[in-house]
């Protein structure tokens, strides 16, 4: 999902802060990439190796029946949102290999953030959780967390 940019130690001559900001830069051009993220409107607000944050406001048509935001849209941001951060990991192309959710309540608010760190990367694989946030009047509450397995993408991918 994430290409891969240049490694840290390639950018000689580049201070800490912009390498940052290419990193964060190089990301959301990644997204503007995706038709999905696109159509729901998903912002990255945070990239760093190994830390992502991505953010949607909640908008009606993003709701199921009862008024809460739509599972598939809170998995949405939690799957993307880990494998930013694997991929900002690793720094390389990669894909999602696997991921279990847990929700633990209805999203309900204004804004759903999902923030995700590497927990333990190698040269295939990254794994990472994910802690999904629904903001309401101001306050984040906790409505989701994820861990999955992300994968460095081979040679013929």
């Amino acid at each position: 999902m994430l290409p891969a940019c240049s490694k840290s130690s390639e950018r000689q001559g580049e201070t800490v802060s912009e390498q940052a900001d290419a990193l964060l830069a190089h990301g959301r051009e990644v997204l503007a990439s995706q038709p999905f993220s696109v159509l729901v409107g998903t912002e990255l607000a945070a990239l760093s190796p190994g830390r992502a944050e991505l953010r949607l406001a909640i908008r009606p048509d993003l709701q199921q029946q009862y008024g809460f935001l739509h599972g598939g849209v809170v998995s949405y941001m939690a799957d993307n949102a880990l494998t930013y951060a694997g991929g900002a990991a690793m720094a390389a192309p990669v894909v999602t290999s696997e991921y279990k959710i847990n929700y633990l309540r209805p999203a309900i608010g204004e804004m759903l953030i999902a923030r995700a760190e590497c927990l333990s990367r190698g040269r295939q694989q990254a794994v990472v959780r994910c802690d999904v946030f629904v903001l309401k009047d101001g306050e984040e509450k906790l409505c989701a967390v994820a861990q999955g397995t992300i994968a460095r993408m081979g040679e013929g991918s």
